[in-house]
């Protein structure tokens, strides 16, 4: 119960992985979320390996009740959760009379309700400490939407400025806020499959990776409060803009 928590919740991808491993490195207990938890086998097995400590959970983040008692589980039987990132995505491309209603809602309940669910929790066992700093990804969606990205941009708009207000609030009390920027290409099996002539650009560093984006992660978490960021964009050198 003396061990420091770091929660990710959406680490099916490279980069939520790389974020609960760069955490695992510093000390903390990496628990990571995704819908399936047995598909979190892998990660937890190399965190082990590298010498960390990681635990695995089977959790709908859209669902109030689940979220509620993952938190609850997590302080009482691992320890108090210091730092809480919602790193799910929902990036998906429809026109806007192929989104229909049902298209729509997914995608707002996957990256902007889950990540209320997900915050509003954080902010209920931080709170009585004092402490504790909450992430959130983000995408270029969340400040500049592109055509056919109707229901993504809408998501990723919302919960940036959930994470705009909560920084505002929980800031004062100890808490801080973050939110991330993601411009541009991540070293994912998804673009390599889907999008070949991208991935090729990982030769000459022009897409991004995941380890150098949990970095960052890792930064704003060591951040002292005389000098915190809430927003940070990241994308290769190479990005337009």
């Amino acid at each position: 119960m003396a061990s420091k928590v770091a929660l990710i919740v959406g680490a099916g991808d490279a980069l939520g992985g790389a974020i609960a491993r760069r955490f695992a490195r510093e000390g903390f207990v990496a628990c990571v979320v995704r819908r399936d938890a047995a598909k979190l086998e892998s990660l937890v097995e190399a965190i082990h390996h590298e010498g960390g400590e990681a635990r695995a959970f089977g959790v709908d983040a859209r669902k109030e009740e689940e979220v509620v008692k993952l938190y609850e589980a997590i302080e009482r039987e691992i320890g108090p959760i210091e730092v809480s990132v919602f790193n799910i995505g929902a990036n998906v491309q429809f026109g806007i009379t192929e989104t229909t209603a049902q298209k729509y809602f997914k995608v707002w309940e996957m990256a902007c309700f889950a990540g209320f669910l997900v915050g509003r929790e954080a902010a209920n066992v931080m709170l009585p400490r004092g402490r504790g700093t909450v992430l959130f990804t983000g995408a270029t969606a969340s400040v500049r939407a592109s055509a056919g990205f109707c229901a993504f941009a809408g998501a990723k708009h919302a919960l940036r400025a959930l994470a705009q207000s909560m920084a505002r609030e929980l800031g004062p009390q100890g808490i801080h806020v973050g939110h991330i920027v993601i411009d541009g290409a991540i070293d994912t099996d998804f673009i390599r499959t889907l999008f070949p002539e991208r991935y090729k650009l990982k030769e000459v560093d022009g897409i991004l990776d995941p380890d150098h984006i949990a970095e960052n992660y890792w930064h704003l978490h060591s951040q002292p409060r005389t000098a915190w960021t809430f927003e940070l964009d990241l994308r290769p050198y190479m990005e337009p803009w």
